[in-house]
């Protein structure tokens, strides 16, 4: 579940003093940069890499986007925002396939500006959304997408073409979060999602996935597919060349992580920590207009709790900064409301299987040769 490592880490951080009042870091992250995603997510990605670039090439891959071989099949490590478009961009410009050999035809370089470009015209995201679903079932062998409007819903599917059609995960996850991110990006706003499924079990990360989608994620379904409200379909794009320029020349930065944080219950609650990490459970409770008892009890249902949320976004923030560089270990422990460093080392032990200092080290071993 969401909460499993940080509710485990609740004994460092929960009692008898060793938590207090937190206090800013020198460089505070918007809280969409905030959040880590396990290496795990990207197995798929790596495997696929694998089959077609070169040790070198793929080292190169890791090294631009700032990641540590040594860490990618090390337990606990986790990427941050910045490391997993860096992983994109790098692989998609070295493969010379904007999907990564994640599909059985190479995507070359410059699809993607021709499918925003078919797209921002429409004269309605419904339109918009069927343009994406041929231009995509044009260049997919393995795949079709298809698209339906029924029960107050508008669904985009993939739908194998034939039983051996692969099910590589990561793939499925990057359409689904690219037909999301288009759709977006045409509104001028993230948009709702009602509901994301996938044509594949549920994997040791599916907590991953919520970083990425705002919406009730399922598993073992017959086919991937993403579901948004039907009142988007008759929504009128408003974009312009300029618009779609730079849309394309930061992606995928602006889509790969969800910003949406009135759908799931525990993105408000992470938000409202994110902006005052000191927040009690009350606090957090009353912006909500509920009671805490009640609070607890949604968050149960879910299987998280408040103070797992809590720790989880100390870890995350402790990750960036020791990624960045930017913050000595005492001034991190002491800005995330430890009560000494000792007790920061050991709860991000907990968290991640590597002391901070062993994890910035690692990180500074791109230049510098540590290992682990």
């Amino acid at each position: 579940m969401l909460g499993s490592i940080a509710n485990s880490a609740v004994k460092f951080a929960k009692t008898d003093n060793l938590v207090r009042p937190p206090r800013g870091l020198p460089a505070s992250p918007n809280a969409v940069a905030a959040a880590t995603v396990s290496c795990d997510l990207v197995e798929d990605l790596l495997r696929s890499l694998r089959s077609l670039c070169s040790d070198q090439a793929l080292d190169r891959c890791l090294q631009q986007a700032g990641i540590v071989k040594a860490f990618i099949s090390h337990p606990g490590s986790r990427l941050t925002h910045d490391q997993l478009v860096g992983l994109y961009r790098r692989s998609a410009a070295a493969t010379g396939d904007e999907m990564m050999g994640l599909w059985s035809r190479p995507i070359r370089t410059g699809a993607l500006k021709y499918i925003v470009r078919a797209v921002m015209d429409a004269p309605s995201i419904e339109v918009a959304l069927y343009r994406f679903t041929q231009v995509w079932n044009l260049l997919l062998d393995d795949y079709r997408l298809s698209l339906t409007k029924a029960d107050a819903s508008l669904r985009l599917e993939l739908v194998p073409r034939s039983s051996k059609a692969g099910g590589n995960r990561f793939g499925h996850a990057l359409m689904l979060k690219l037909t999301h991110g288009i759709v977006s990006w045409l509104a001028g706003r993230e948009v709702p999602v009602r509901s994301v499924a996938f044509a594949f079990p549920r994997p040791s990360f599916a907590a991953d996935y919520s970083i990425l989608f705002p919406a009730p994620i399922d598993f073992c379904g017959p086919l991937s597919q993403i579901t948004f409200h039907a009142e988007l379909a008759k929504v009128r794009p408003k974009r312009s060349a300029s618009d779609a320029r730079s849309f394309l020349e930061r992606a995928p930065r602006d889509w790969i992580f969800t910003s949406y944080h009135q759908h799931a219950l525990r993105l408000k609650v992470r938000e409202l920590l994110h902006v005052d990490l000191g927040r009690t459970l009350d606090d957090v409770s009353s912006r909500l207009h509920m009671s805490s008892r009640t609070l607890m009890r949604k968050l149960q249902q879910e299987g998280l709790s408040f103070q797992g949320i809590k720790d989880e976004l100390r870890r995350d923030l402790a990750i960036l900064h020791l990624v960045r560089n930017d913050s000595s270990l005492e001034e991190i422990s002491d800005a995330l409301g430890f009560s000494a460093p000792a007790v920061f080392h050991r709860a991000f032990r907990h968290w991640t299987g590597m002391t901070p200092g062993r994890y910035r080290a690692a990180q500074q071993g791109i230049s510098h040769g540590v290992t682990l």
